[in-house]
């Protein structure tokens, strides 16, 4: 028994030292929202690396050396999961070396597993344009998904480093205070969007028209991931006339011209979200981001 004891106060002790109380933890978050959410949980016990910003397509990153050294001092690796990162955050893991962080290791942690995903493909067929297997990843766009994260990433971080896990608890019940008053006033401001039409660049934004009943009526892109053609946007005009969108809209990192040149003739006013926290001026944090994207798309929709 005194031996097992004594095992057992060896293993807490190397545990301790290997996370020294005093240090950091070293966060690798792969898009703006989750070092958003990380900051809001973690406060100074956490020092945050965000790999892309919000005027970057995140399906399309280079595996940059910069981003290799960054996972490899890693704690922990925040990402959306949902193959949405597979182009680049494979080889980044591949090339760290850092075990902590390797997949299903409690260094790796993705949004999406703790979510109800959407749109998600009954047949997978590379000819349909660049579809998703596990369902649309852009799940922060629905802040109720934010609340979930949330939760168990709260979670995560006290696993991660137990030292500061009654802070992480602490920070993340007055997170979850805040976010839920802040999600029934945009319920309330957003009703006027219900039933409202639009027509969108690329499915970036299914989970907020989901939530405030937004519907979709067309896209520019002719398939997922497929720029928009000439061709495909007669069509979509064409089809404006018996089913006429009241607004365009497209992420803040999207070429706008597509969206403008439809816009034009539709004679329908072109609504710029931001996709993620910094994509533009006012999107300083989760708040001020959901702020800003309902009153621009209440702006397009008078």
């Amino acid at each position: 028994m005194l031996k097992q004891l004594f095992r057992l106060a060896l293993i807490t002790a190397f545990g301790t030292a290997a996370f020294p109380a005093s240090a950091a933890v070293n966060v690798f978050a792969c898009e703006p929202e989750w070092g958003a959410l990380v900051t809001e949980l973690a406060g100074d016990n956490a020092k945050v690396y965000v790999a892309t910003n919000a005027m970057q397509d995140v399906h399309h990153i280079q595996a940059r050396p910069s981003l290799i050294a960054a996972v490899r001092r890693a704690d922990l690796v925040v990402c959306t999961g949902a193959e949405l990162e597979v182009g680049w955050l494979p080889v980044l893991l591949r090339e760290s070396g850092n075990n902590r962080i390797q997949r299903d290791r409690p260094g790796n942690f993705e949004a999406s597993r703790y979510v109800r995903m959407i749109e998600v493909p009954s047949r997978l067929d590379r000819a349909e344009g660049d579809i998703h297997p596990m369902g649309n990843p852009h799940i922060h766009t629905d802040p109720r998904n934010i609340a979930r994260v949330a939760e168990a990433l709260g979670q995560r971080l006290g696993e991660i480093d137990p030292a500061h896990a009654a802070t992480y608890r602490s920070r993340l019940e007055d997170f979850s205070a805040r976010w839920d008053k802040a999600m029934a006033r945009w319920q309330t401001r957003a009703m006027p969007l219900r039933g409202v039409p639009v027509v969108e660049y690329h499915k970036a934004f299914s989970y907020l028209f989901a939530w405030v009943g937004i519907q979709a009526t067309g896209f520019l892109e002719p398939k997922p991931g497929v720029d928009p053609s000439t061709g495909h946007l007669t069509e979509l005009l064409a089809a404006q006339k018996a089913h006429p969108a009241k607004m365009v809209v497209r992420a803040s990192y999207n070429d706008p011209r597509a969206a403008d040149w439809f816009a034009q003739r539709a004679r329908i006013p072109v609504v710029v979200l931001p996709f993620t926290v910094g994509g533009d001026a006012a999107s300083k944090d989760l708040f001020s981001w959901f702020d800003d994207m309902i009153d621009r798309l209440l702006k397009g929709a008078k």
